[in-house]
């Protein structure tokens, strides 16, 4: 196969002080990596986007310890991808025309350490761009860090985004009884309800996030899967029966702010009074459950019982626009960019 002698690359060439725009990145040509021992160069076929990727506007990233944030001007952005394996030296393991899944999109080439790049099965998932999917962070969320079971009241925040799409119907095979999510327009509460499976939907700024929850689960809320913290995670408290269980897999609120460190004041004597179980998770640190996860959504794919929402944009130029476009809530669910 004959190899070009440049591709593109997307590159951080400004931090964002205020909203970010595709002026804050930069399409540059680079020459194309060459794999060393025991690397193998892929193709990149497909790359997702997603809000945790926005660029932070202070310099505190390594305080909170995620790999994801650290992009620092004129870094290569980095993000979720699907290549095809080109060149595969012996002893790698790995043979060319392989599939493989990696974090080093937003270019067009990229060389990596075979360890680092086990092929997939293409027949785990009837469309390989589920693998691109946030699907295990909601599966995560829904299975270990709530443990919905039967008969829960679920409130999913976020509920619009690539994970929130399909953590309210990860939620409803677990047995959720109601599932309630938050989004930030009409429109796209309409979708919640009329294509995924919710049961209602709050909306950010038509009214206060408490008022509207209690009307949308007068009795309360058994769960709460948050993507975005503050007064939406205010709200699921103050509306939590006993023994509730909230799953904190994003901070949103927080992370598009100016402080991606911002706190939100919750009372922990309402915690402890109604054995209320806060929890944190975090995909770095369930990897063991990786097969079961695929297993289930697979099969849940393959019958109609889950939708992969998403956008597909074109070109990797296209990739800041999607990102902002993303950030700025014009699509539901997922956005993939094809290279």
């Amino acid at each position: 196969m004959s190899l070009p002698a440049t591709h593109r690359e997307v590159r951080l060439a400004a931090r964002p002080d205020g909203p970010l725009t595709t002026g804050h990145f930069e399409v540059t040509t680079a020459p194309l990596p060459v794999p060393g021992r025991g690397q193998v160069l892929v193709r990149n076929r497909l790359m997702s986007v997603a809000a945790a990727m926005r660029p932070l506007p202070a310099a505190v990233p390594e305080a909170l310890g995620l790999p994801q944030l650290r992009s620092r001007v004129g870094d290569v952005m980095r993000g979720p991808a699907l290549g095809e394996v080109i060149v595969a030296p012996p002893g790698t393991g790995l043979t060319t025309g392989a599939l493989v899944r990696h974090h080093s999109g937003w270019r067009e080439y990229a060389v990596l350490d075979a360890a680092e790049a086990p092929p997939l099965d293409p027949d785990a998932l009837p469309d390989p761009a589920a693998y691109l999917s946030q699907g295990f962070t909601a599966w995560l969320g829904v299975v270990r860090g709530a443990g919905v079971r039967r008969g829960d009241t679920v409130f999913v925040t976020g509920a619009a985004g690539g994970v929130g799409t399909l953590a309210g119907q990860f939620a409803r095979l677990h047995g959720a009884a109601r599932v309630i999510g938050s989004t930030g327009s009409q429109a796209k509460a309409d979708r919640l309800v009329a294509e995924l499976g919710y049961d209602a939907a709050v909306i950010r700024g038509a009214a206060p996030i408490e008022e509207q929850l209690r009307a949308a689960a007068p009795d309360g809320i058994d769960v709460l899967f948050d993507t975005v913290g503050g007064e939406q995670l205010r709200a699921a408290l103050a509306l939590a029966r006993r023994k509730a269980r909230f799953a904190i897999v994003g901070a949103l609120a927080a992370q598009l702010s100016d402080d991606a460190l911002a706190t939100t004041p919750i009372s922990t004597l309402a915690l402890i009074a109604r054995g209320i179980t806060l929890r944190g998770i975090s995909a770095y640190d369930h990897s063991d459950a990786l097969p079961t996860y695929v297993r289930e959504f697979g099969r849940a794919l393959r019958e109609g019982a889950i939708t992969y929402p998403h956008t597909r944009l074109t070109g990797i130029t296209q990739a800041p626009r999607a990102l902002v476009e993303l950030l700025e809530g014009r699509h539901l669910g997922a956005v993939l960019v094809e290279l």
